[in-house]
């Protein structure tokens, strides 16, 4: 309820109940891909694959600028679904396994890339519709590129009171600078789902 999605040491499972654990199951079932950042990747190693509902599993992406996801990784090691590793281009590619494809894309000043770039990739690859699972700064910096046309928030009924937040955006000094999109709210157990719709897309 605080806006935190892990404590200060990265502890998170599990914030959410099990129906939106299943809603987000959901989600991937209707993606062609699922795109997490390398820090959510190394601390979570998740597998980002549709386990609590039927479907296709969509394919795995990982945002890698500098190359610091370890090889283990379940994203890298298991073929349970395809995984685009996108680095920058001063990493070093190695060999990798055969569902695995590595991908180079340029960086911004900020030393991360565009989230736009990001989404033509995966585009051209034939992969439209893209879920940006997380983390936090992650999500933020694709919904500041104007790169998100709906956000999901789930909310559990729990004060973590410190640690890491869910989105880590510019500044504003003001609230009418804020983003205040159309919502609409549903019951996910004991959660509590925001269907944020940040751009209209019906044009």
């Amino acid at each position: 309820m605080d806006g935190r999605i892990a404590t200060e040491s990265g502890h998170s499972h599990y914030i959410n109940g099990h129906e939106s654990l299943v809603h987000l199951h959901r989600l991937r079932a209707l993606v062609d891909a699922v795109v997490v950042g390398a820090g959510t990747a190394s601390a979570d190693n998740p597998q980002l694959t549709v386990r609590h509902v039927s479907g296709s599993n969509p394919t795995r992406v990982v945002l890698d600028p500098r190359g610091r996801v370890p090889n283990n990784l379940a994203l890298l090691s298991s073929d349970s679904a395809p995984t685009l590793h996108i680095v920058g281009p001063d990493v070093a590619l190695t060999g990798c396994d055969a569902h695995v494809q590595r991908c180079v894309l340029p960086l911004n000043a900020s030393g991360q890339f565009t989230p736009n770039d990001v989404v033509t990739l995966l585009a051209n690859k034939g992969l439209p519709r893209v879920l940006i699972e997380g983390g936090g700064i992650t999500v933020s910096q694709f919904i500041e590129a104007g790169a998100v046309n709906r956000l999901h928030l789930l909310v559990a009924p729990l004060l973590i009171g410190s640690g890491r937040p869910g989105l880590k955006m510019t500044p504003i000094e003001t609230l009418e600078s804020a983003l205040r999109p159309p919502s609409r709210t549903f019951r996910c157990g004991d959660d509590t789902l925001f269907d944020l719709r940040l751009r209209d897309t019906t044009a």
